[in-house]
């Protein structure tokens, strides 16, 4: 442990950081900056912009659902390898996206196989930074997770030229090479502390003489069952023990692990029974819902108006892209100001973001398009805001916890947000019912997260009591800033 925290908050941290950074960008550029993509798949497949816009609403909202799965992959392998193997997850769908026949396979290789690429890159790159730092944890993750917003304002750009001169299949063949970048970033990742997948087998060969590891003992296929279930307590039960005994021990082992399950799913609904965190999660899932679509129907609203031929040099979702890292920087130094409410807040802003939803269709050019779209990025820098309302909320032994239940409403929201607005254009043929639908969407979280958060409600005396969670390491105490 000592060698460990002398190199908290510098050195190699920084190393860490970069790569960390260009791994973010090289991972989340394109699926950021999906928009410019959208108009080109809905001219080559000829589909509903329903059906089209289930590719990006997945490729943004898989990684959040299956955070809980990417992270646990962290604990158990690393971050070097999770990011390694991310990177053939992230090349291989966006290069197989370009041989796509329909959109049917689409959603597959591109919304699904990129986003759960996304997802672990995103799970390794917290987990290794916050390893590394500690009273400059907070800097550190700030300046890895802007890798997003400007992977999307760039790749927005690069993709539309790209498009341009090689085409579409060009487009993603290049886009997908560059990702193979990820397995170089990987290699600046050295692990601080070994990852549990490692230290069970460890732990398994340390409990071995040296005839158990050469000559196969007659239990041999029991006691790798053993060790699966839990190599700390059953491998020295059963080295003695025949026959049933042995069965007695694997009763009792997946006995324990129930326990230690209902005990989880216990603090899980303890944490659902805060009123204030509910209706954080209702908010996020409402903004989610009616805030994402904007960056991937943004460049069709425009020239579906007639507002542009095509899409510009700086296209919009570029735009929205620099003004959300602006935004999350903005936002996370107003938060630590003391006589600010951090949720109220973040209500302001959905507040904000929904009077602009409803503004959109009424815009009748690109120019007054551009603002808007720089407005809602900005305040939907909000995000950076998740982990510190949840600290508040729920404390910092239940952040963990709490912040995966955030992340999947966050991510149901951003899933169904897309398809929802691309069927009421096929409905309509417009995207005006679908804006207003979004900014209702939007303004009824930012209520509902306003009304249930006002001080005269009745708290519970034990809301932040700490329950029994044993942490694997420090990061775990640490969200995600993004």
């Amino acid at each position: 442990m000592t060698s460990s925290t002398k190199v908290l908050d510098g050195g190699w941290g920084w190393a860490i950081v970069a790569a960390s950074f260009m791994a973010q960008f090289l991972a989340y550029g394109s699926p950021q900056s999906v928009g410019v993509l959208y108009p080109e798949w809905l001219h080559t497949y000829q589909e509903g912009k329903g059906m089209t816009a289930w590719v990006g609403s997945l490729v943004a909202g898989v990684g959040l659902i299956a955070s809980p799965i990417c992270s646990a992959c962290v604990d158990n392998f690393g971050a070097r390898p999770v990011t390694l193997f991310s990177g053939v997850m992230v090349a291989g769908g966006l290069m197989l996206s370009a041989f796509a026949p329909n959109v049917q396979f689409l959603i597959f290789s591109y919304g699904i196989v990129v986003g759960l690429g996304c997802g672990l890159v995103y799970a390794a790159t917290l987990t290794i930074t916050c390893q590394y730092f500690d009273k400059r944890r907070g800097l550190a993750l700030g300046i890895v997770t802007t890798g997003t917003s400007v992977g999307a304002f760039i790749y927005a750009t690069a993709q539309n030229e790209l498009i341009v001169l090689y085409g579409l299949d060009g487009c993603l063949l290049i886009i997908g090479a560059m990702a193979l970048n990820l397995m170089a970033c990987s290699g600046f990742m050295r692990p601080l502390n070994m990852p549990g997948y490692y230290l069970k087998q460890k732990a398994a060969l340390e409990r071995n003489t040296e005839e158990q590891l050469f000559v196969k003992p007659p239990f041999d296929d029991l006691k790798i069952l053993l060790i699966t279930i839990d190599a700390k307590d059953l491998s020295i039960q059963t080295e003695k023990k025949e026959g049933h005994l042995a069965g007695l021990a694997i009763v009792k082992a997946i006995k324990q692990k129930q326990k230690a399950y209902s005990k989880y799913m216990q603090s899980l609904y303890e944490i659902l029974q805060d009123q204030e965190m509910l209706a954080f999660c209702i908010a996020i899932f409402l903004f989610s819902l009616g805030a994402f679509p904007p960056v991937l129907f943004v460049e069709d609203v425009a020239q579906s108006g007639g507002l542009i031929e095509e899409v510009s040099v700086i296209p919009l979702v570029s735009i929205g892209a620099i003004a959300t890292c602006i935004g999350k920087l903005a936002l996370g130094i107003l938060v630590d100001i003391k006589w600010i409410n951090g949720v109220y807040l973040y209500a302001f802003t959905m507040l904000a973001a929904g009077l602009v939803l409803l503004f959109i269709p009424i815009t009748k050019s690109y120019v007054g398009l551009q603002i808007l779209t720089a407005i809602l990025g900005f305040f939907s820098g909000n995000w950076s805001l998740t982990s510190y309302i949840t600290t508040k909320i729920v404390g910092i032994d239940r952040l963990t916890q709490a912040h995966g239940i955030l992340m999947f409403f966050g991510g149901f929201g951003i899933m169904l947000g897309p398809p929802v607005v691309g069927w009421f254009f096929d409905w309509t043929q417009s995207y005006d019912l679908a804006f207003y639908f979004s900014g209702i969407c939007v303004l009824l979280g930012a209520f509902i997260l306003f009304l249930l958060s006002l001080p005269c409600w009745n708290r519970r005396p034990s809301e932040n009591d700490k329950p029994e969670v044993q942490y694997t390491s420090t990061c775990d105490k640490v969200a995600s800033v993004a």
